[in-house]
């Protein structure tokens, strides 16, 4: 029980790190803003992530793409790891480096995002996908832990998580995400549904 109780603390005590840092609230509700620009403009957004950082992509995707608590308009959103053929054909035929990078040159557009999701910030087809994104004229949202790694000077808005530890970052991902997630359906749509 004593292992149980502490690591729950240690979830607790992330959470009210970021609930204590002015900064980072910010930068979430700036992002926030952004997403909604994009939408409004049209735009969509890829999201990509490694190990447990996609499964957390796809969630938040499948969160804007389907519904959060609204029923209202689908959004463009969409986990880049899951076309399966892709991954593994871009995996063998170029590098496993490349499995991002590919997809955004095919799929992004200018105005278009991309959420790119790594607990260290320094995952190599992650940072490809980045330099990509951002050669093709796109805002890139990057969501780490603390030190931001190397994604910390390439990503246009940078959310980086108060820890260094990978289970507490993703558990303050998937609470991020979830905020973000709301204030976007709320801001485009509203009482409007």
């Amino acid at each position: 029980m004593k292992k149980v109780k502490s690591i729950i603390a240690e979830s607790i005590a992330v959470k009210q790190a970021i609930l204590a840092d002015e900064l980072l609230l910010a930068k979430v509700c700036e992002v926030a803003a952004v997403m909604v620009g994009c939408f409004k403009a049209d735009g969509k957004i890829l999201f990509c992530g490694n190990g447990g950082s996609a499964a957390d992509a796809q969630h938040l995707s499948s969160e804007l793409s389907g519904r959060f608590y609204l029923d209202r308009k689908a959004l463009y959103a969409e986990a880049l790891h899951v076309n399966t053929s892709a991954i593994t054909a871009i995996g063998n035929d170029y590098d496993f480096s490349e499995i991002y990078a590919r997809q955004v040159e095919a799929q992004g557009r200018k105005g278009d995002i991309l959420f790119a999701l790594s607990t260290s910030g320094n995952s190599k087809n992650i940072i490809k996908a980045i330099q990509k994104a951002k050669a093709q004229n796109m805002l890139v949202i990057g969501l780490t832990g603390e030190s931001g790694g190397e994604m910390a000077d390439l990503v246009d808005h940078l959310i980086n998580i108060p820890s260094s530890t990978t289970p507490r970052i993703q558990e303050a991902h998937i609470m991020v995400g979830h905020i973000l997630c709301e204030i976007v359906e709320v801001k485009m749509f509203g009482n409007n549904v």
